[in-house]
């Protein structure tokens, strides 16, 4: 199965990114997903069910740590992993 995430963290800070925003942004880049976008009001990536679940447990207990107050996140199935690579 393959899996979208979508999130963003709060508190917003237009001058610059905040920590937690950073360290998010870290973990989902440096995780094994693929199809990975992040933008300053949003951030999506796509991978198997495995590595997009891990990666989502990180990137709460990380960017938690670093000072988020909120963190939105919604996670849509999109496929299954075989589909993905036809």
């Amino acid at each position: 199965m393959r899996l979208r995430v979508e999130f963003t963290t709060e508190p917003f800070d237009l001058d610059e990114a905040p920590a937690h925003a950073v360290v998010a942004r870290e973990v989902i880049q440096s995780a094994e997903l693929d199809a990975v976008d992040v933008g300053p009001f949003g951030n999506t990536a796509e991978g198997g069910a495995d590595a997009v679940l891990t990666a989502v447990d990180a990137l709460l207990r990380r960017s938690l740590a670093a000072g988020a107050t909120r963190v939105s996140l919604q996670v849509n199935v999109i496929g299954d992993a075989e589909e993905g690579e036809k």
